[in-house]
């Protein structure tokens, strides 16, 4: 055995291989990129409704009904 037969063999489609695996990484990294971004995106949007939700309550209470029945109401559940 000589020094020929330790080289690394650098076939073309061993190459194409680890170029798949790559693109495939980066692909599975921006995918996960983009499904956290959604998420943070439908965090907002929650965010901003229960600020409308708590103001509600308070305008309620504000009036001098209970805060079951603020809360009743303000989820659409009945007429003060």
């Amino acid at each position: 055995m000589g020094k020929n037969s330790k080289k690394c063999s650098t076939s073309k489609s061993k190459k194409i291989l680890w170029y798949a695996f790559g693109a495939a990484g980066l692909g599975a990294r921006g995918l996960a990129s983009l499904a956290l971004l959604a998420i943070a995106l439908m965090l907002c949007s929650v965010k901003k409704e229960s600020k409308v939700f708590n103001q509600c309550v308070e305008e309620v209470r504000n009036s001098g009904k209970s805060v079951s029945a603020a809360v009743s109401y303000c989820n659409g559940g009945g007429v003060l």
